[in-house]
């Protein structure tokens, strides 16, 4: 805790003086670009990989970056998602998996969860994934597992287009669709292209989307 601490006082009196100005219009407002939603794995940090100001993400972290389906019992991620959507008027919603994922690795590994029944219930909403990459062939258990990340990203890129505000924004034709797969070390991003059902590399193809905006004129 003492090097948590020390970090805070390291900010205070070093690196919030130099962005005073930033903070100072960031108090009573925020304008984020777009939502971000990761897993809460420790190695994957928004800002540090996208190289973004606070103020320029809203982030939801959870276990597996998952997004439950819209359902008539919303959650702390479907409030946030609404949020984000509806009143912070988001332009782009990255949902980013990464490599080495627990929650996956559980998943692909048939691990028993007995002993985290909280844990047990919140993957299952990525069964659609679990499903899909079951029915296929894999050399090892790292393949395996590296599948279900990806089929993981796929699966809460659909579950997300079930949320209204979400569905809303994509036919207005304001927000777009990306899914994501971070590489923690070599440092690599492969994004979903959503026109292909491939992952490519978002280093050579920058331009990749899920599902890109929607040309209102072209509908």
């Amino acid at each position: 805790m003492k090097e948590i601490i020390d970090g805070f006082l390291k900010f205070q009196r070093s690196v919030f003086p130099e962005r005073a100005d930033l903070f100072r219009t960031l108090a009573n407002q925020q304008n984020p670009r777009a939502l971000f939603i990761s897993c809460s794995d420790s190695r994957l940090v928004p800002e540090l990989v996208t190289q973004r100001e606070p103020g320029d993400l809203f982030v939801i972290r959870n276990a597996g970056n998952i997004v439950p389906s819209y359902g008539p019992e919303p959650g702390g991620v479907t409030a946030s998602v609404e949020y984000a959507v509806s009143v912070l008027k988001v332009k782009d919603i990255v949902i980013c998996g990464h490599s080495d994922c627990g929650a996956m690795t559980a998943i692909a590994g048939c691990h028993c969860l007995d002993s985290m029944p909280a844990v047990s219930h919140w993957l299952r909403y990525a069964d659609s994934a679990r499903v899909v990459n079951e029915s296929r062939a894999h050399i090892s258990l790292q393949a395996k597992t590296a599948s279900m990340v990806r089929e993981n990203v796929i699966a809460q890129l659909a579950n997300i287009q079930t949320h209204p505000s979400v569905r809303l924004a994509l036919e207005e034709g304001r927000m777009a669709l990306h899914g994501w797969v971070y590489d923690i070390e070599r440092g690599d991003i492969a994004a979903y292209h959503g026109a292909s059902g491939q992952f490519v590399s978002l280093a050579e193809n920058p331009n990749t989307c899920a599902m890109p905006l929607r040309s209102l004129t072209a509908a």
